[in-house]
C-alpha cells in the first residue's frame, strides 16, 4: 500500500506553510501538461490518492485535505470523477484494514469532500455498507434489491407492440387519401383532420403514418406545396425527432453493397432540409460513407495521381512498356466494378437542384476541398445552379452583339437564392458558388464563356471613370474578387477542357484588359501553384508533357505544319505546361528555334500571351548561371532564348510590355547580361542589326538615306519590318519605356566595368560592355527611325539635362539627341521655306542655316555647362556642338553606294526578264518593284546631294569661329581630340568614319587655327594607350578610324599633285606656329611634298612601334585589340617592306605561342597574319616611301636649310622639322649619326619647345613643343629668333624632334630604330679606313673639346657643364652659331627643313652608331628592339633637360661668333668626308650582311673606345639607363670631364646602360614621362635667359 512519494513528507509536516502550495502547484501542472493523456490521468489519480491516503494515515487533518481539493476540483472537469475513483480504492483498502481509525479517517474525509462529488456518482461507485455509513442512502440491503429490479426491467423484459390491434383497412384509407386528386381545393389541413381520425379510428401507428405519408410524397414530388404543410402540421404531434430517424432508417435500408437509394428519397430529404423540417446534422449521421472513409478516398485519388505521373516521366524500355499496359488495363478494368453509393453526394445533388444553396455548402464544407464536385452530376447541378443566378445579369450586359442565347427559366423555388440584377451580387453568392465548383467549371463551356463575359462587362465599367469614390472602393474589391475567380476558377478549368480554342479566345477577350503584371501573376500561379492543387490537374499536366515531348521528338522543319497543329492543339489547354518544356528544350538545343517559331502560328491569343510569361520567367530563373563555367562568355541557354525572343516577337502578335519592362528592371539592378534580349529583339523586329563586321561596302551604305541602309547596309535583306517595328514602337511608348531603357544602357557602360565587373573575367567584361554599347546604338537607331518628330523631341530632354541630370556619358546623350536636331532643322527649314516661295538656291541655304541656328542657339548654350570654363578658351560651343551634331549623312553623299545598288535592281531586272518560267503578271509585279526601287534611290540621293551641299555652306560660315586657340594650337587640337574625336570614333563603326571625315573637312574648310599636321600626329603618334583601353568592339571601330585617317594620309602621300592641291597652301599643313592672329605664313613656311612623305613614314614608324610593343607584352587584352586595330588598317598599312616585317615576325611569334594558351588569339593572330602575307606585294621598300637622303646632306652647312623644302624655314621649331627628322632619324643608322652631331641644335631648340601638355593619347611630344613655341613667339617673334642663333651651334632638326617628341620620341624611335639598327648590324663590316678615320677623329675632337660645345647627342649633357664652368665654352657655341650664319648670307638660321644633319659628323656620332650596333647585337630578336630606341631617345632627351637647365650665362657675342665659324669650319670638312665614306660602307653593308653578325661586336668594340676617348658621349651615356636621374648624370659628366680617364669610363658605362636597357624597357616610358615633366620645370628657369639670346641673334641677322 506504500506509495510512490509524489507527494514528499515535508509538504505534509510544512503542510500550511509549503506544503498546500506546493500540492496545488503539483496538481496544476499535471492537469495543464498532459490533459488528454492516458498518463496524465493516472499521474493526477497518484497525486490525490496519496494525499486522501495521508489523512487515512493521520498525517493531515481531513478538513486541510478537503480545503486543498475543493481547490483542486476546479482543475479539470472529470475531477470529481478522479476524485470518487480514489475513495472507491481507499474504501476498498480501508475496509480491509483491522485498525478502525483509519476507516474513520477515511469516512469523515469522505463526508468533508461530499460538497466536491454528486451522489449519484458516489452511489454508482462505493460500496452499499459505505454509502450507508455516510447516510447517503437508509439500507444497504434495499438499494440492492432495487439496483435488480432496476436491470432485468432493462435488460431482460419484452416490449409489447399494437400490431394486433391495428387494422389494414385503416392504411387502406391512409394512402387512398394521400394519393386522391389535389388540383381541387384540398388543403392540408383537411387531409390532416382525416388522417387522424384515421389513427384514432383504426388505432394506426403514428410513426407508420408518417412513414407513409413520405412514401407518397416521394412519389408525388409535384406537390410539394401540398406535402410540405401537411407534414409540418403533422410534426406538432410527433417528437421532434421522429420525422429524422424515420428518414434515417429509410437511408439504411439501401445501404447494403448492391442498394441503390433512389434520387426520389434524395429529393424529400432536401426538400425537409430546406423547409427545416429536419436538421443536416442529424440526418448527416445516417448516411454513409463516413466523413473519414471521404477523406481516405480523397487521399487515394492523390497517390493515384502522382503514381500516374511517375510512370509517365519514368523511361520505359520497350519491352516492359506492353507488359505494363497490359497490368494497367487489369487494373482500369478492376476500377470499373461500380463504387458503392454515396448517399452524401446524392442528398448534395439534391439539394443543389432545389436550389438549397446553404445546406448544400455545409455539406461540401464537410468534404475534401472539390471532392464533391470532381463527381460529374454534383458539378453540373452546380454549374445548373449559378446559371440561374446569374441569369438577369448576364441578359442585361453580357450577351454579345447579335446573339440570342437561350433565357433559363428561375427556380419555382421561393428559397432558392437571389437573382443578381448587378456585379455587387454576383459577389453574395456567385462567386462563392464558382470557388466550390473549382478546376470542375469545365464540365460547362456555357457557362464558362457567360462567367468570363460578365468579367468583360465588369473591367469595361470598372476601366470607365465616371463613378463616385465609394462606388470605386466596391469596384476594386469586385475586381479582386474577379481576379481570385480567374487564379482559382477559370484557368484550373481550362486546363481540364479538351482543347477548347474558343474558350481560349473568349478569356483573352477579358483577360487582355488586365495590365500585363495582373496577367503575368495569374499565369505564374496557374502554371507553379494550380497543378498541383487537385488530382485530376497534376494527372493532365503529366499528359501534357508526355504529349510535348512526343510532338517536340518529332519536330524538324520538314513537318513543321502537322506538328504545329497538334502543339496548337496542346497549347488550347494547357499552355503554360507545354511552352515550359519548349523553351526547356530550345535553350539545349538552339537548332530548334526555328522550327518551333514557324510552328507556334496555331496558338490563340491568350497562348502568345502566356509564351511571353513563359520566355520571361525562363530568361529570369535563379537557378541558371548568365555565364559558361569558363566565365568569360554568356550562356548558351541565354543566347538561344534571346534568339528565340526575337524571332517569335517578330513573327506574332505577342505584347511586348512585359518583356521590355523586365529588362529595364535587370538594368535597374545593375545587370546587363539580359540587354542580349533586347539586341535580338530590335534587330529582329525593327530589322536594325549591329555587326562590328561589316564590310566598307556596307558602312558606305549606311551613310546614306533610309532606302539605301535597307537595300545595302545590312547583311539580310530585311523586308516586313514595318508592322513588328510599330508593334515595338506602340509598346514603348504606351509604357514609357523608350527614354528610361536609353538611360539605364547608357549608365550601365560604365556600370558594366565598375558595378558588375567586379569579380567577373576581364574578357566577360568586355563582351558586356560591348553587349551594352551596341544595344545602346541600336536602340537608339530604331528610336530615331521610327518616332516621330513630336514623339522624339517630347520624350528626350535637352542635352545638358541629360548628362548633368540623368548622369548619361556625353557622347550617348549626343547619339540620343542628334536624330532630334535634325529632325528639328528639317521641320524648321520645310516651315521658312513654306513662308517664302524662293527658289534661288542661295536664298535655300540661307533658310536652311536660319533654321540650323535657331536650333542649335539653345544647344551651344547648354553644352557650356558640359565642360570646365578653361575648355572653351580653344574650342568654341558651336564647335563642340557642330562635330557631335552632324553625321556622316550631312558631310558625303556615297554615290558609289548608290549607284552600286541601282546597278544591282538593273542586273535584276535584265533577270527577270530573261526568266522564261516565270509568268507575266509575276514578272510585272517584280519589275514594278525593281523600278520603284530605283526611282526612290535616285530620289534619295538626290535629296541627299542637296542636303550635303546645304551643310557644308553652314560649315564654311561657321568655321572661322570655331577654334579660338587662346593658349595654343597644340592645346587646341589636344582638346578636340580628347572631347570630340576620341569618344565618338569608338561609338559605332559609322562614327569612326565620320570622325576621319570631319577632320578631313576641317582642313579642307582651311578652318583657323587648326593644324592638319598636328592633329594627324597626335593620331598616329602612340596608339598603345588608346588601343589597350578598348573593348574588342571599340578595337574594331578605333580601328576603323586608324584605316580611314590612313586612307587620307595615303593619297596625300601617293602623289605630289594631290598633296599640293589638297594641302599644299592650306593653314593645317603651316610648319610655324606663330601666334595667333599671323597664320597667314608665306609658302616657305608649309611643309613640302617631301617632307612630307617623311613625316608619314614616322607615323608608319610609329604605328610599327606601338603594335610591336602591344604585341610582345603578353596581356590578352593588348594583343587581341592591336590584331583587330591591325586587320583593320589592312588596307593602307604596313606599307614598308621592313616595318611589314617587323610586324609579321611578332605575329607569327604570337601565333606560335597562342596556339595552345589562347585559341581566340591565336585564330586571330593566324587571321591576320595570312592577310598580312597577301599583302606582300604591295609593300615598297622605305626608299620608295620616301626619299632618304635629301641633297641637304652634302650642301655646305651654310646652305643647308635651303634643301628641299626647308629653304629658310623660320627658326620657330617647325612642326615637319621635327617630325620629318624624326623619321628620317629612325630609317638609318647612317641617319642617326648625322642626327646625333646636330646635338647642340638640338638642345637650343629643344629649350624653346619643351614639352609642355600631355596629350590624351599619350603623345606629349609633338604638342609640347608646339605650346612652348606659341608662349615664346607670344614673348616676341625677335627674340626667339636671336635665342637660336646663339643656341645651335649645330642643331640640326632632330633636335627639334627631340624637343617635340620628347616623350614619344623614345618609344617610336625604338621601333624604326631598332630595325634600322639590326640592318645596319646584317650590313656593316666595316672598313679599315673608317678604324683610320675614327682614331683622326679622336685626334681632333680633343683639340676641340675645350672650345665647342660637342656636338654629339650624347655630348649635350657634357656641354652644359662645361658652359656652366667655362665660359669661353659658350662663346664657341656663338661662334660657332655666328659662322653658320655668315655662310647662309643671312637666311634665317634654323635648320629647320633639312633633314640631315649639316654639321661635320663628329666622332660621337661614330660611337653612337657603334652603341646601336651594340644593343643591336645583344638584343637583335625584335622583341627587344623597343628597348634600343628607348635608350637612345631618352639619352637624346635627359641631355637636352641638362643643357636647358644649364645654358643661361651670358657672354659677349662677338666672341661667340668667332669659336663658332671656327669650329663649323672644321666640322663641316669632317661631315664631308665621313658622308663620301658613308656612302661606299652602305653599299658594301648591303652586299656583305651575312659575315657582319660575327665581325661588327669586335668591330664596334675597338671603335667605341676609340670614339670614347675623344667624344662625351660617354659622359652622357649613363643618363640613359632609365633609373639614373639627371643628377647623377651631371656629376658623372664632372667626373668623365678629365680626358684620360674618359675612354674607360665610357666603355664600363656603356656596357651598363646595355644591360640595363635590356631589361628596362617597359620602364621606360614612364621614365618619359617623368623626365618631360622634369624639363617643363627647368624650362620655367630658363625662360628669362632665353629672352637675352633672342635679342641677341636678333642682332646677328
Amino acid at each position: 500500500m506504500a506509495a510512490t512519494a509524489a507527494l514528499p513528507a515535508e509538504w505534509i509536516k510544512n503542510w500550511e506553510k509549503a506544503g498546500k502550495s506546493e500540492f496545488l502547484q503539483l496538481c496544476r501542472t499535471l492537469s495543464e501538461n498532459k490533459s488528454h493523456d492516458n498518463m496524465g490521468f493516472r499521474d493526477i489519480q497518484q497525486a490525490l490518492y496519496e494525499l486522501a491516503y495521508h489523512v487515512v494515515r493521520g498525517n493531515l487533518k481531513h478538513d486541510q485535505a478537503s480545503n486543498v481539493l475543493g481547490d483542486v476540483i476546479e482543475f479539470r472537469e472529470d475531477m470529481p470523477s478522479i476524485l470518487a475513483d480514489v475513495f472507491c480504492i481507499l474504501d476498498i483498502e480501508t475496509s480491509c484494514l483491522e485498525e478502525k481509525s483509519k476507516r474513520d479517517h477515511f469516512t469523515q474525509l469522505v463526508l468533508a469532500c461530499l460538497y466536491l462529488v454528486s451522489d449519484t456518482v458516489l452511489k454508482e461507485r462505493l460500496d452499499p455498507e459505505t454509502l450507508e455509513s455516510l447516510g447517503l442512502i437508509k439500507q444497504s440491503q434495499q438499494f440492492n434489491q432495487k439496483s435488480v429490479k432496476i436491470k432485468t426491467k432493462l435488460f431482460y423484459k419484452q416490449q409489447k407492440f399494437n400490431l394486433l390491434r391495428e387494422e389494414n383497412e385503416g392504411y387502406a384509407k391512409l394512402i387512398a387519401e394521400l394519393g386522391q386528386d389535389l388540383s381541387g381545393n384540398i388543403t392540408s389541413d383537411l387531409i390532416l383532420e382525416n388522417i387522424k381520425s384515421l389513427i384514432g379510428c383504426f388505432n394506426l401507428d403514428p410513426n407508420r403514418v408518417l412513414d407513409i405519408i413520405l412514401e407518397v410524397y416521394e412519389c408525388r414530388p409535384e406537390y410539394d406545396d401540398f406535402f410540405v404543410p401537411l407534414i409540418e402540421s403533422y410534426m406538432y404531434m410527433c417528437e421532434p425527432q421522429t420525422l429524422c430517424h424515420i428518414l434515417g432508417f429509410k437511408f439504411k435500408f439501401y445501404q447494403d453493397p448492391s442498394g441503390e437509394t433512389p434520387s426520389s428519397l434524395y429529393r424529400v430529404a432536401a426538400v425537409l432540409l430546406q423547409h427545416n423540417l429536419i436538421d443536416l446534422e442529424d440526418l448527416y449521421v445516417h448516411l454513409l460513407p463516413g466523413d473519414n472513409a471521404i477523406i481516405e478516398e480523397h487521399k487515394r485519388e492523390i497517390v493515384e495521381a502522382k503514381q500516374i505521373v511517375r510512370k509517365l516521366t519514368m523511361v520505359v524500355l520497350s519491352s516492359e512498356k506492353t507488359e505494363e499496359k497490359e497490368k494497367e488495363k487489369e487494373k482500369e478494368e478492376e476500377k470499373t466494378e461500380k463504387p458503392p453509393d454515396n448517399q452524401k453526394l446524392g442528398l448534395l445533388e439534391a439539394l443543389l437542384k432545389i436550389g438549397d444553396w446553404q445546406h448544400a455548402q455545409s455539406i461540401m464544407d464537410q468534404m475534401p476541398p472539390f471532392y464533391a464536385t470532381s463527381h460529374k452530376p454534383i458539378a453540373i447541378a452546380l454549374c445548373q445552379l449559378v446559371h440561374v443566378t446569374i441569369e438577369p445579369l448576364y441578359r442585361r450586359v453580357g450577351v454579345p452583339k447579335g446573339a440570342k442565347g437561350s433565357p433559363i427559366p428561375s427556380l419555382p423555388n421561393k428559397r432558392a437564392p437571389k437573382q443578381a440584377d448587378s456585379f455587387e451580387d454576383l459577389r453574395k453568392e456567385v462567386f462563392n458558388m464558382l470557388c466550390y465548383l473549382g478546376p470542375h467549371l469545365s464540365h460547362d463551356p456555357i457557362l464558362f464563356a457567360k462567367v468570363v463575359r460578365l468579367g468583360k462587362a465588369f473591367m469595361k465599367e470598372f476601366q470607365s471613370d465616371g463613378s463616385k469614390q465609394e462606388d470605386k472602393e466596391k469596384m476594386e474589391i469586385l475586381f479582386s474578387c474577379l481576379l481570385s475567380i480567374t487564379d482559382q476558377v477559370l484557368l484550373p478549368s481550362l486546363s481540364l477542357m479538351d482543347c477548347n480554342a474558343c474558350m481560349s479566345e473568349e478569356l483573352w477577350g477579358m483577360f487582355k484588359t488586365f495590365p500585363y503584371q495582373y496577367r503575368y501573376r495569374l499565369y505564374g500561379q496557374w502554371k507553379n501553384e494550380t497543378y498541383n492543387s487537385h488530382p485530376l490537374l497534376v494527372k493532365v499536366k503529366a499528359q501534357t508533357i508526355d504529349r510535348a515531348k512526343y510532338i517536340m521528338k518529332r519536330l524538324t522543319k520538314e513537318n513543321v505544319k502537322p506538328s504545329g497543329r497538334q502543339i496548337g492543339k496542346l497549347s488550347h489547354s494547357n499552355p503554360t505546361i507545354l511552352f515550359d518544356y519548349i523553351l526547356s528544350q530550345i535553350q539545349k538545343y538552339d537548332n530548334l528555334i526555328t522550327p518551333v517559331v514557324d510552328s507556334l502560328k496555331y496558338l490563340t491569343s491568350l497562348n502568345y500571351d502566356v509564351l511571353a510569361y513563359c520566355i520571361i520567367e525562363a530568361l529570369a530563373n535563379p537557378e541558371k548561371e548568365r555565364m559558361k563555367h569558363d566565365d568569360t562568355t554568356i550562356s548558351s541557354w541565354l543566347q538561344s532564348l534571346a534568339s528565340f525572343c526575337g524571332a517569335v516577337f517578330r513573327k506574332y502578335p505577342i505584347e511586348l510590355a512585359g518583356l521590355l519592362q523586365y529588362v529595364a528592371n535587370q538594368l535597374k539592378a545593375g545587370k546587363s547580361f539580359d540587354l542580349l534580349i533586347l539586341k535580338e529583339v530590335v534587330q529582329k523586329m525593327a530589322g536594325i542589326e549591329i555587326t562590328e563586321e561589316m564590310t566598307m561596302e556596307q558602312l558606305e551604305a549606311m551613310t546614306g538615306g533610309e532606302q539605301l541602309k535597307a537595300e545595302g547596309g545590312y547583311f539580310g535583306q530585311i523586308r516586313n519590318t514595318k508592322k513588328s517595328s510599330q508593334r515595338l514602337k506602340d509598346a514603348l511608348l504606351d509604357h514609357d519605356l523608350a527614354l528610361p531603357l536609353c538611360l539605364l544602357m547608357a549608365q550601365q557602360r560604365n556600370g558594366v566595368i565598375f558595378q558588375e565587373g567586379g569579380e567577373k573575367h576581364l574578357k566577360l567584361v568586355g563582351k558586356l560592355y560591348d553587349q551594352c554599347h551596341d544595344t545602346l546604338v541600336q536602340f537608339g537607331g530604331f528610336l530615331a527611325s521610327n518616332l516621330s518628330t513630336e514623339d522624339y523631341i517630347k520624350r528626350v530632354p535637352s542635352i545638358d539635362v541629360l548628362c548633368n541630370e540623368f548622369h548619361t556619358p556625353h557622347d550617348a546623350a549626343f547619339f540620343l539627341s542628334r536624330p532630334m536636331y535634325a529632325h528639328h532643322i528639317s521641320s524648321k527649314y520645310d516651315e521658312l521655306k513654306k513662308a517664302e516661295k524662293g527658289n534661288k538656291q542661295q536664298h535655300k541655304v540661307h533658310k536652311y542655316i536660319t533654321s540650323c541656328e535657331l536650333v542649335m542657339a539653345p544647344v551651344h548654350d547648354a553644352v557650356i555647362s558640359l565642360h570646365l570654363p578653361k575648355v572653351w578658351d580653344d574650342i568654341s560651343p558651336q564647335f563642340y556642338a557642330t562635330f557631335w551634331s552632324l553625321t556622316m549623312y550631312d558631310l558625303a553623299v556615297p554615290h558609289s553606294s548608290y549607284d552600286r545598288e541601282v546597278n544591282k535592281l538593273k542586273v535584276q531586272m535584265k533577270a527577270i526578264d530573261d526568266n522564261q518560267e516565270m509568268p507575266p503578271n509575276k514578272k510585272k509585279k517584280e519589275k514594278e518593284r525593281c523600278t520603284a526601287l530605283q526611282d526612290k534611290l535616285l530620289e534619295e540621293e538626290k535629296k541627299q546631294l542637296e542636303h550635303v551641299q546645304r551643310v557644308l555652306q553652314r560649315l564654311k560660315l561657321e568655321k572661322d569661329n570655331w577654334l579660338l586657340a587662346k593658349s595654343t594650337k597644340n592645346e587646341t587640337i589636344t582638346k578636340f581630340l580628347q572631347l570630340c574625336i576620341f569618344p565618338r570614333c569608338i561609338f559605332s563603326a559609322i562614327d569612326a568614319v565620320y570622325c576621319a571625315h570631319f577632320v578631313e573637312l576641317v582642313h579642307q574648310q582651311k578652318t583657323p587655327n587648326f593644324s592638319t599636321l598636328l592633329c594627324y600626329d597626335r593620331v598616329f603618334s602612340d596608339i598603345i594607350y588608346t588601343v589597350a583601353s578598348c573593348t574588342e568592339n571599340e578595337a574594331s571601330r578605333y580601328g576603323r578610324f586608324l584605316c580611314c585617317m590612313l586612307e587620307t594620309v595615303t593619297r596625300w602621300h601617293s602623289d605630289r599633285v594631290i598633296y599640293e592641291k589638297e594641302c599644299g597652301n592650306y593653314p593645317g599643313f603651316l610648319t610655324i606656329l606663330r601666334a595667333t592672329g599671323f597664320d597667314g605664313g608665306n609658302k616657305a613656311d608649309q611643309l613640302d611634298y617631301e617632307n612630307f612623305r617623311h613625316v608619314v613614314h614616322k607615323w608608319h614608324y610609329k604605328l610599327t612601334k606601338a603594335s610591336v610593343h602591344c604585341l610582345e607584352t603578353g596581356e590578352y587584352t593588348h594583343i587581341r585589340n592591336i590584331l583587330i586595330v591591325l586587320t583593320k588598317i589592312l588596307p593602307w598599312y604596313p606599307k614598308v617592306l621592313n616595318l611589314g616585317q617587323a610586324l609579321e615576325r611578332r605575329v607569327h611569334k604570337i601565333c606560335q605561342e597562342e596556339k595552345e594558351k589562347r585559341p581566340d588569339l591565336y585564330a586571330l593572330a593566324m587571321g591576320y597574319s595570312g592577310q598580312l602575307k597577301s599583302r606582300k606585294p604591295y609593300m615598297v621598300p622605305e626608299n620608295e616611301f620616301h626619299h632618304k637622303d635629301p641633297p641637304a646632306r652634302n650642301a655646305v652647312a651654310a646652305t643647308v636649310q635651303n634643301g628641299p623644302g626647308g629653304a629658310g624655314m623660320p627658326t620657330s621649331l617647325s612642326i615637319n622639322t621635327a617630325k620629318l627628322e624624326e623619321s628620317t632619324a629612325e630609317e638609318t643608322a647612317d641617319k642617326l649619326k648625322e642626327k646625333s652631331q646636330g646635338a647642340v641644335k638640338v638642345i637650343n631648340k629643344a629649350v624653346n619647345a619643351t614639352p609642355k601638355v600631355t596629350t590624351s593619347n599619350g603623345n606629349s611630344a609633338s604638342n609640347s613643343k608646339i605650346i612652348k613655341e606659341k608662349d615664346d613667339k607670344e614673348k616676341g617673334g625677335k627674340e626667339k629668333d636671336k635665342e637660336k642663333k646663339e643656341k645651335t651651334p649645330a642643331a640640326t632638326p632632330e633636335t627639334k624632334a627631340l624637343g617635340k617628341d620628347g616623350k614619344d620620341k623614345p618609344k617610336e624611335e625604338r621601333a624604326n630604330k631598332d630595325d634600322k639598327a639590326r640592318e645596319i648590324k646584317e650590313k656593316t663590316p666595316k672598313s679599315d679606313k673608317e678604324k683610320e678615320k675614327a682614331k683622326k677623329e679622336e685626334k681632333t675632337s680633343k683639340e676641340e673639346k675645350m672650345k665647342t660645345v660637342v656636338t654629339n647627342v650624347d655630348s649635350k649633357s657634357a656641354a652644359e657643364k662645361e658652359r656652366e664652368k667655362e665660359p669661353s665654352r659658350e662663346r664657341d657655341v656663338a661662334k660657332d652659331m655666328k659662322s653658320k650664319e655668315n655662310a647662309k648670307g643671312g637666311e634665317k638660321m634654323p635648320v629647320a627643313g633639312s633633314l640631315k644633319s649639316p654639321v661635320p659628323r663628329s666622332e660621337t656620332s661614330e660611337s653612337e652608331r657603334e652603341q646601336k650596333r651594340r644593343k643591336v647585337d645583344t638584343h637583335s630578336s625584335p622583341s627587344h628592339s623597343s628597348t634600343v630606341k628607348d635608350n637612345l631617345s631618352e639619352l637624346k632627351d635627359s641631355s637636352a633637360k641638362h643643357y636647358i637647365n644649364h645654358t643661361t650665362p651670358t657672354l659677349s657675342k662677338s666672341k661667340e661668333r668667332e669659336v663658332d665659324k671656327k669650329d663649323l669650319d672644321k666640322s663641316r670638312e669632317r661631315s664631308r668626308e665621313r658622308e663620301k665614306k658613308d656612302e661606299k660602307d652602305r653599299k658594301d653593308r648591303k652586299r656583305d650582311h651575312s659575315n657582319s653578325d660575327r665581325e661588327v661586336p669586335q668591330d664596334s668594340t675597338k671603335r667605341r673606345k676609340e670614339e670614347n676617348g675623344t667624344t662625351g658621349s660617354s659622359k652622357h651615356s649613363k643618363s640613359e639607363s632609365p633609373s639614373d636621374s639627371p643628377r647623377s648624370n651631371e656629376k658623372e659628366k664632372e667626373k668623365n670631364k678629365s680626358k684620360s680617364s674618359g675612354k674607360e669610363k665610357g666603355d664600363s658605362i656603356k656596357a651598363e646602360k646595355l644591360e640595363k636597357s635590356s631589361s628596362g624597357s617597359k620602364k621606360e616610358s614612364r621614365h618619359d614621362k617623368e623626365k618631360t615633366e622634369k624639363k617643363e620645370k627647368r624650362d620655367s628657369t630658363g625662360g628669362k635667359e632665353e629672352k637675352k639670346h633672342h635679342k641677341s641673334s636678333d642682332k646677328h641677322r
